[in-house]
């Protein structure tokens, strides 16, 4: 498995990843929460002139993703996804040290994200890997649950702080 800055020539692989990551989840988002959740390729082209988005390759097919933007202090982690027959091999955990490795490269002082109640496997990731709930918002997206959630940026990334 290798981790590479996506390119534009990755946007639809991208986008099949987030739609296989999130489909079984569907039934709990809002319409217009699910299409935010699920980009389409030209959206994620957009998002690569944001900030990073990087790849999970394995036997030359994307099998994870995650992007980032700078925001204030703080490295906002969003688009983060492990294609659900790729699971178990710590794709999400090498993918959250590239975010959090950027994070230290650019002085941040902390990483967040936003997530729903209802992705209990992601959720476990992430406090697995250090991240806190906080009541900062926004709580829904677009009617969507949502909370977010914190993290110390580590020197050594994938240390919990």
């Amino acid at each position: 498995m290798q981790l590479r800055l996506a390119t534009p020539a990755d946007a639809e692989a991208i986008a099949s990843v987030l739609s296989k990551a999130f489909v079984q989840y569907e039934r709990l988002y809002t319409a217009e929460g699910f299409t935010a959740t699920v980009p389409r390729p030209e959206q994620i082209e957009r998002r690569m002139n944001e900030g990073p988005v990087w790849v999970a390759v394995d036997d030359g097919s994307v099998v994870g993703t995650a992007s980032v933007v700078l925001k204030g202090e703080g490295l906002y982690v969003r688009g983060m996804a492990v294609d659900p027959m790729a699971r178990g091999k710590s794709i999400g955990r090498k993918l959250l040290d590239c975010a959090e490795a950027f994070a230290a490269q650019n002085n941040c002082k902390y990483l967040f994200l936003s997530t729903t109640p209802f992705l209990e496997r992601a959720i476990k990731l992430y406090e697995d890997y250090g991240f806190h709930r906080t009541p900062e918002g926004p709580d829904n997206l677009f009617g969507t649950p949502l909370f977010t959630m914190t993290k110390v940026v580590s020197q050594t990334p994938g240390a919990s702080s």
